[in-house]
């Protein structure tokens, strides 16, 4: 990793001019603040796998590039006791033979394999698609994994000849599909994803799914190593049918596909048992609502006598892994912003084995971590709190865990980071308790008074939590104390609960966050005339329509917003995933409700100094969407200003420095309309 000391690291802002500030300000006892350039300090670990043994642990260690401004990946490995850590190879999806004596792995597009008594290494492949989703057979012979299979695009007439040596514009491409942009992609390849072999020893992939159909996620390999189990939407309408989807089971020798499920729902993630007779895997009821609980079941390996077994758990669950003596299945899900993973049995009895899984969304507090089994029940994770990203982490079937990892020890040991501390209280609109985090200032002094920003999470189905954010911790090294929530709609406090916003979005969720708000002024070390709100995607949305509702905050920064739910329906690259489910209808069925429902409807009251920052390239939140607010800002003489960051998508944490410039710009932006009165 290549870093700047930080004896004289400048900042972002200080870069574009060409000067350097040294060090930061001294806070408490000769530490200093956590920096926008330590961004590229940081490093997490990502997709932990223990070897069969439980001996080691080989994983994905991600750092940030400052010459190329990108993450930069390799895979990693150590002793469970945390002994002997060392670079293993460049690439990802690292996966363990079941003897545990090789590895394979993807790099450059290909799939290889490395002996690990030897350190030999092999390329099994030549292909011309990436590959996903890596499997190996239970009898260590081959691998299964999912790739796109090309077709020609849809065409009318051919395009006309250039003549020899002209340079013309590329052909027109015409298009028909229903899904066919992603963010942080484009415009999708034509093709469909199917499930493929390979020889261990080598040799041409066999493709073992067929027909137009999507085929996307990781399939599991019977014990027998003749069949393979996955998931798809193989029905004769599965474009328009999107959330639903069954389990089928596949021979590898002829090609036979048999469905296993059948009811309207999504079905995935399967998981075989290891003798077979029994398959794990996860969905739920569809009742077309905006979240819905997933749930693990257990079938027959016919697909017989389907069961839930995790049905007092009112959590959505994921990941599912057999234990290697089929007495149970290991699983993970979100509770009160928290990752946990658990042993469930097949009776239903759940036993928490760790907690603070997480650490790979390095920019703010989500979720998004991982876990693998060895065969004598030994597992491994990504381990975060507040005060570090993911680290690698090992436990035992008793509960214990251990850290065996401290990848940011180096940059944070001499760094006072913002303290995080949990706070609930009752929103005002129906009393219901809400959970939320206040982020404090290093140095924090409690007879001072500080300025305030709302931080708002995006999904809105998704939940923030008690993680290492760097966007946090910059706002909070700024002087300003955070608040970051989860309001209505948010996961992990149940079904019931994240699905209060089912028509009615936004809603209520602004009271729970203004109470939220009031509950920190009454701490008392808030100074309520220096209020400040921002947050991404539908914490953008949410900035938005806090501002057309209130005029309490000094200066808003919504970022990658949607502002008119009728433009965004019909242009995003998810477009078709709302109507019904969020909203009644369709939008020209029932305009007045998308219109009710987007903060364009209130722009009219707005008269906050208001930041507009989206990523140019943002498919989920078209560009348009923001530019809508910004116009109708600029037409209403509301003091506004819109940021665009080139070749960005959804995603503006991909390069580390657009992430540090976000963060540089809203401080920016809101120290602008502070006020000085301040006390001390």
């Amino acid at each position: 990793m290549i870093a700047l000391p930080r004896v004289c690291r400048p900042s972002l802002s200080a870069l574009a001019f060409g000067i350097c500030l040294g060090a930061s300000p001294v806070v408490g006892q000769g530490a200093e603040r956590f920096e926008d350039m330590d961004v590229f300090g940081l490093e997490y670990a990502a997709d932990p796998q223990i070897s069969p043994s439980g001996e080691h642990v080989a994983y994905v260690r991600t750092s940030m590039d400052i010459m190329e401004d990108r993450k930069r990946s390799e895979i990693w490995i150590i002793g469970s006791d945390g002994s002997d850590h060392r670079r293993l190879a460049a690439g990802a999806s690292p996966r363990w033979s079941p003897a545990g004596d090789k590895l394979a792995y993807v790099d450059d597009g290909q799939i290889h394999v490395r002996w690990m008594d030897t350190g030999e290494t092999a390329t099994l492949t030549q292909l011309l698609e990436s590959p996903r989703g890596l499997r190996w057979s239970p009898d260590g012979r081959h691998l299964a994994f999912n790739m796109l299979v090309p077709y020609d695009p849809p065409s009318l007439v051919a395009p006309p000849r250039p003549p020899e040596g002209a340079t013309w514009a590329d052909p027109p491409i015409m298009e028909d599909r229903f899904k066919n942009r992603q963010d942080g992609v484009g415009y999708l390849d034509f093709g469909f994803n199917h499930l493929f072999v390979l020889s261990v020893e080598g040799g041409t992939p066999v493709q073992v799914t067929s027909g137009d159909f999507q085929h996307g996620s990781a399939a599991a390999w019977t014990p027998d190593s003749e069949h393979l189990v996955f998931s798809s939407n193989r029905n004769e309408n599965w474009e328009h049918d999107y959330r639903n989807s069954e389990l089928y089971r596949v021979s590898i020798a002829d090609r036979t596909i048999t469905p296993l499920t059948t009811r309207d729902g999504p079905d995935h993630s399967p998981a075989v048992s290891p003798d077979g007779s029994t398959i794990a895997y996860l969905g739920y009821d569809d009742r077309v609502r905006t979240y819905q609980v997933t749930r693990l079941y257990a079938m027959n390996a016919d697909g017989s006598d389907a069961r839930v077994i995790t049905g007092d758990l009112d959590r959505s669950v994921s990941s599912p892994r057999w234990a290697a003596d089929g007495s149970g299945v290991y699983a993970q899900y979100d509770d009160e912003g928290n990752t946990k993973i658990a042993f469930v049995t097949l009776d239903g009895d759940i036993r928490v084995l760790a907690d603070d899984v997480g650490g790979t969304s390095y920019g703010r507090p989500y979720g998004g971590g991982s876990f693998s089994v060895a065969s004598d029940g030994r597992f491994a994770f990504n381990e975060t709190r507040p005060e570090y990203p993911g680290d690698v982490a090992v436990g035992s079937p008793d509960g214990s865990t251990e850290r065996i990892t401290r990848l940011n020890e180096d940059l944070l040991a001499s760094i006072e980071l913002a303290s995080v501390e949990e706070i609930w209280w009752s929103s005002s609109f129906d009393e219901r308790p809400i959970h939320g985090w206040i982020v404090k200032p290093p140095g924090f002094d409690e007879s001072r008074t500080y300025p305030l920003i709302l931080e708002i999470h995006g999904g809105p189905v998704s939940n923030y939590g008690d993680r290492f954010s760097a966007e946090m911790q910059l706002l909070a090294s700024a002087g300003y104390v955070v608040l970051y929530a989860n309001p209505r709609g948010s996961t992990s406090y149940g079904e019931e609960f994240g699905d209060l916003l089912y028509h009615d979005y936004p809603g209520n969720d602004y009271d729970d966050l203004m109470s939220g708000v009031d509950a920190v002024v009454d701490l008392g070390y808030v100074d309520e005339d220096n209020l400040f709100v921002t947050g991404g995607s539908a914490g953008g949305i949410m900035s938005a329509w806090i501002i057309g509702k209130t005029d309490r905050f000094r200066a808003a920064a919504p970022q990658k917003p949607v502002v008119n739910w009728y433009s965004k329906v019909l242009t995003a690259d998810n477009w078709y995933g709302y109507y019904h489910s969020r909203y009644e209808g369709l939008p020209w069925e029932n305009p007045d409700a998308y219109l009710e429902f987007s903060p364009i409807s209130l722009v009219g009251n707005v008269k906050t100094p208001t930041l507009l920052i989206t990523g140019e390239e943002d498919l989920r939140t078209p560009l348009s969407e923001t530019y809508q607010f910004f116009h109708a800002l600029k037409l209403l003489d509301v003091e506004t200003a819109v940021v665009r960051l080139p070749g960005a998508s959804h995603d503006m944490s991909r390069r580390p420095s657009q992430l540090i410039a976000k963060i540089a710009n809203i401080v920016a932006w809101f120290d602008r309309y502070k006020t000085t009165s301040l006390t001390s």
